[in-house]
């Protein structure tokens, strides 16, 4: 137990001292990366990074699997210490930017995070684990304190919302857990948010293929 403790608060020690020296001005360099790839986009709302603070970090670091920890070594094995979001109006856009982000990084892994089941309204985005890019790594940092790679995640303007507010309501730390009539609530909600994202991106496809 000691031990266990001992280990936790080096680690805690070396992430805190990583995170602030190298994690969040290297995610400062990303996001003006970013902006500067898509600034001639069209319909991009934001655009954000951001460096996983210590108390995330720790929790995943102590995940179990089976009973065993997860991750033996979390400093190079957790991919998201910097992660970075592309927020744009329609699923169109979410398409368009794919060959973009595809073309000036090297893909590590990319999947849409959707429901498991068709009868299932939940979480949906774009999911990249992408190659750190060496323009984002100042000359200043120790460059073993980075992690090779970092997180990308490209959602809809409803995606991002809906995501953000069921979070908030269901799964911040130390909220009081949802009875049976809130989570349904919370699933009638993520339906209407689904519906409206389809919707919105058929009207904007109509109209573009109108004007062609």
């Amino acid at each position: 137990m000691k031990n266990s403790k001992r280990r936790d608060d080096a680690l805690a020690a070396e992430y805190g001292d990583r995170y602030e020296n190298s994690l969040k001005p290297t995610a400062n360099a990303l996001r003006e990366y970013f902006v500067d790839l898509v600034k001639a986009e069209p319909r991009i709302d934001r655009v954000t990074a951001r460096a996983k603070d210590p108390a995330s970090f720790l929790k995943k670091a102590r995940a179990l699997t089976d009973g065993k920890p997860k991750y033996s070594e979390p400093l190079v094995q957790i991919q998201d210490q910097i992660g970075a979001r592309i927020i744009t109006f329609y699923r169109a856009d979410v398409d368009r930017l794919d060959d973009i982000i595809k073309s000036y990084f090297k893909t590590i892994e990319f999947r849409d995070r959707i429901p498991e089941s068709e009868w299932e309204f939940g979480y949906f985005g774009r999911h990249y684990v992408l190659v750190l890019p060496s323009d984002v790594k100042s000359a200043a940092i120790d460059k073993s304190s980075l992690p090779e790679f970092f997180e990308l995640q490209v959602k809809t303007l409803f995606q991002h919302a809906w995501s953000e507010a069921e979070h908030d309501l269901g799964y911040k730390p130390g909220s009081i857990p949802l009875n049976s009539d809130q989570k349904r609530k919370l699933a009638y909600t993520s339906a209407q948010a689904w519906g409206a994202d389809h919707m919105f991106d058929e009207l904007f496809r109509a109209r573009t293929a109108a004007k062609d």
